[in-house]
C-alpha cells in the first residue's frame, strides 16, 4: 500500500518522538564539560536515563539573582543561577525530595516543599563571576537567606550544598 507523502512524514515524526533519547531535543546536548547530572524521577532526559547539563545549558535558562549574606562568606554577596523549582519543572520531576550530591560525595536531602519560586537557586555565578571548585563551585545551592527568616536555620544551611554535581529525584 502506498501512503501519501504527508502521512509518511507524520508517521516518521511520530516514530521519532517515541525513539529513545527523544527528549534530548528539548534539552539539547552538552557541548562542553558536564557540570550537573540529574537522575531519578524525571520525565525529560538527554542521555540514557539522565538529564545532563554543561554550564552554557544552565546559563541559557531563566536566571535569578539573590543578594544575600551567607554564613560562609563576608558581607552581602550576589549569586546568580537557575531556580531549583524551574529546573525540576523543566525535567518533569515527580518526587517527594531530592538528593543533592557534591564532587566529594557529600549529600543532602532537599524536600520538594523547597522547590518554590522564592526558594533556592543552583548558583553558577558569585559576584558576577563563575565559581571555581576551590571557591565552592562550579554550582552551589543558595537560598535567599536575607529575604526569609525561615531560611536562617541550621537545617537550611545544611541543604546549601556547594560543589554540587549530581541530583537524584527521589520518590
Amino acid at each position: 500500500m502506498r501512503f501519501p507523502r504527508f502521512q509518511t512524514s507524520l508517521a516518521a515524526v511520530a516514530l521519532a518522538a517515541l525513539a529513545p533519547g527523544a527528549f534530548a531535543a528539548g534539552l539539547g546536548d552538552p557541548a562542553s564539560e558536564v557540570v550537573l547530572t540529574v537522575t531519578g524521577e524525571i520525565a525529560t532526559t538527554n542521555r540514557d536515563d539522565a538529564a545532563v547539563f554543561d554550564l552554557d545549558m544552565l546559563t541559557s535558562m531563566d536566571t535569578v539573582t539573590y543578594e544575600t549574606e551567607t554564613i560562609w562568606t563576608d558581607g552581602v554577596q550576589t549569586f546568580t543561577g537557575v531556580l531549583l523549582s524551574d529546573l525540576m519543572d523543566r525535567l518533569g520531576a515527580e518526587g517527594s525530595s531530592l538528593s543533592a550530591m557534591a564532587i566529594n560525595d557529600y549529600a543532602v536531602e532537599i524536600p520538594s516543599s523547597d522547590w518554590v519560586e522564592t526558594g533556592p537557586i543552583i548558583a553558577y555565578h558569585q559576584n558576577g563571576a563563575p565559581m571555581s571548585v576551590r571557591d565552592k563551585g562550579p554550582l552551589w545551592i543558595i537560598y535567599p537567606y536575607d529575604d526569609n527568616d525561615a531560611y536562617q536555620s541550621e537545617v537550611i544551611y545544611s541543604r546549601s550544598i556547594w560543589q554540587l554535581d549530581r541530583i537524584k529525584v527521589l520518590e
